[in-house]
C-alpha cells in the first residue's frame, strides 16, 4: 500500500488504482479478460474517464459531460456510497455482499450503470465487463485512500 494516503475522487487516486491493477498479476486472467470501453465514473459533481483496453486500464482522466456522452457508460454513486464500497474493498482485500458492483446495481432500480447516449448495446457492456471493473476497484485495497480535501 503506498504510504502516502491519496484523495479520492481524485485522477491520482485512480492513477494509483490503474498501476495495481495494471501490474498485479491476481487481477489478470481470473475471469477479467480483455476489456475495451470507455467508463466515466461519477461522484457527486466531479466525472472522471477510465479507458480499458485488451487486459488493461489504459488512461483515466478528469472527465466533462462531453466525456460522459462518449463513454459506453459510466458508474454513479453519491460520494458516500463511493466510500462505503472502498473502505469495505479495504477491509476486505475486495468487495462483500452488498458491496460489489455488481450488487450495487442490480440493489437499485434504476441501477449504477447509466449512459447518456441511449445505446443500450453500448450500456450493457457494464455487464459484460463488471467482472474487470469489479478487479479494478478492489485494486484500490493496496492504495492508501483519504476522502478529506486539506
Amino acid at each position: 500500500m503506498a504510504s502516502t494516503s491519496l484523495l479520492f475522487p481524485s485522477v491520482e487516486w485512480l492513477q494509483a488504482v490503474r498501476e495495481v491493477f495494471n501490474t498485479s498479476e491476481q487481477y489478470r486472467g481470473t475471469g477479467s479478460g480483455r476489456c475495451d470501453c470507455l467508463v466515466g465514473l461519477k461522484v457527486d459533481n466531479e466525472l472522471f474517464r477510465v479507458d480499458f483496453e485488451g487486459f488493461g486500464c489504459e488512461s483515466v482522466k478528469e472527465a466533462s459531460q462531453a466525456d460522459l456522452d462518449e463513454a459506453d457508460f459510466y458508474i454513479e454513486m453519491p460520494s458516500d456510497e463511493w466510500k462505503a464500497m472502498l473502505d469495505n474493498i479495504r477491509t476486505n482485500g475486495h468487495a462483500v455482499g452488498e458491496y460489489t458492483i455488481n450488487t450495487l446495481d442490480l440493489g437499485r432500480e434504476e441501477g449504477i450503470a447509466h449512459s447518456t447516449h441511449g445505446d443500450q448495446y453500448r450500456q450493457d457492456l457494464f455487464v459484460r465487463y463488471n467482472q474487470t471493473m469489479q478487479f479494478f476497484f478492489d485494486a484500490s485495497s493496496r492504495v492508501a485512500t483519504t476522502y478529506e480535501r486539506a
